[in-house]
């Protein structure tokens, strides 16, 4: 499940697995098989996107979080929660009610992603207005989508916006302005525990993109917070944290809220991991010209679809139109007279192509087995029925090619070769008669 180079956090629970064929079919990376009666997960494919969490009837699949609990060696925890966690609670009236509850649970400070996302928008719409960059630019804010850009469409790579992301730069703003506030205590002793939505920002924490650490120290997931926060909330009758959010920041939470924040119209925002994959497929056709800004939540209806969320994602999507109301435009803002971004909100560390799909790192051999991929596909009845454990024949013959599969394991394959054995024995006895 895990390599040395990237640590995981979807996992699957063997026991649990029926061998189906329902996360097979849509993985955007052709990551799973169906091995032994189970799923198996390729590693060095795998993106953490979630995908297969979200359709597994079985529940085999798994997000693999950190827990409060094992952060209780730092003096200082803060929490980090991301905007579509105030999506999960009915007749929510008031942010601070879910901030201080946060505090009761056992977080000594709370820095809500939201207030870095009205920033990270502000600096977005400056990038923009840079010559000479390459457009339409590509949010970085969903790290499964720069995963796959960069294992699938790696010509697009130079399209992404190298901004941090809103969880890494409240990250950053949260560890500082607790060390201000809270001169007696060093760096090691606070941690920025992220409140996560979905699996790719688990991942994201462990295998940081564009960054060679993350300051981020741990990720938990709404799920499991939802469960200590409903007790919590009603016991609080006055809440005493001010929340310091406006309408642009939680509306990151649903997909086209980030876009809507750039106050520019030629924007283009996609959700869904198939539909992500779509429009990428057509940037890279230069079927999009005239708009400027891309924006893919690889999560159906954004961040509030995420796979660690408790709530339906058009419920808390609702829920938080319903939050806007009480809600400025923006809290955070930074001096509009200041037209250079900060060399520290850049990525300080390139995300580069990932070659896990090809056939061979030599390439006369890659050149064989693509021949050879091409005469085994040709054989196959292309019908992508999965049965033989692969998403389709064209992956089959890949894993023929590569010494993971046989040409048997085809169905359709052998059931006309029996037919055929079959036909040719009543001839022979026919002739025998």
């Amino acid at each position: 499940m895990e390599d040395k180079a990237h640590l995981h956090s979807v996992s699957l629970d063997v026991k649990k697995c029926k061998g189906c064929t329902n996360c097979l079919k849509r993985c955007p990376t052709e990551a799973i098989r169906i091995r032994g009666g189970h799923a198996v997960i390729k590693s060095e494919r795998c993106i953490d996107c979630g995908e297969c969490i979200r359709l597994c009837p079985y529940r085999a699949k798994l997000a693999k979080c950190d827990r409060l609990e094992d952060f209780s060696r730092y003096k200082w925890k803060i929490a980090i929660p991301a905007p579509a966690l105030y999506g999960q609670f009915a007749e929510l009236e008031d942010l601070d009610y879910i901030l201080t509850g946060l505090l009761q649970i056992g977080f000594d400070d709370v820095f809500e992603v939201a207030r870095a996302a009205e920033l990270v928008s502000q600096y977005t719409r400056q990038y923009l207005h840079r010559p000479g960059i390459a457009k339409p630019v590509i949010s970085s804010a969903c790290p499964a989508v720069v995963r796959l850009i960069s294992v699938r469409f790696p010509y697009l790579l130079d399209n992404v916006l190298p901004i941090l992301p809103p969880v890494e730069l409240a990250a950053r703003m949260a560890k500082k302005e607790a060390m201000r506030r809270h001169p007696e205590l060093e760096e090691r002793d606070i941690c920025a525990l992220f409140i996560s939505p979905c699996p790719a920002k688990v991942s994201y924490a462990r295998n940081p993109l564009g960054v060679e650490k993350s300051a981020v120290d741990g990720v938990l997931s709404i799920s499991d917070i939802y469960f200590r926060l409903v007790p919590a909330l009603k016991k609080i009758d006055v809440p005493t944290v001010t929340s310091r959010s406006g309408i642009i920041g939680i509306s990151w939470a649903g997909s086209g809220g980030e876009s809507s924040a750039l106050l520019n119209d030629k924007y283009l925002a996609a959700d869904g991991i198939e539909n992500v994959i779509k429009v990428l497929d057509e940037i890279e056709k230069e079927n999009f010209a005239g708009l400027e800004f891309i924006e893919l939540n690889a999560c159906s209806g954004g961040c509030v679809g995420g796979a660690m969320n408790m709530e339906n994602p058009f419920i808390a999507k609702a829920r938080l139109q319903n939050l806007r109301r009480y809600l400025p435009v923006s809290q955070n803002r930074v001096n509009e007279s200041e037209e250079q971004i900060p060399d520290e909100l850049f990525w300080s560390a390139s995300v580069d192509y990932q070659p896990i799909m090809q056939l061979d790192t030599d390439r006369a051999e890659a050149l064989r087995k693509m021949q050879r991929m091409q005469q085994i596909g040709g054989t196959l009845p292309n019908l992508d029925c999965g049965s033989c454990g692969a998403p389709n024949c064209n992956a089959l013959a890949e894993d023929i090619v590569c010494g993971e599969a046989d040409e048997s394991d085809c169905v359709i394959r052998m059931r006309q070769q029996i037919e055929d054995i079959w036909r040719t024995m009543g001839r022979m006895v026919h002739d025998g008669d």
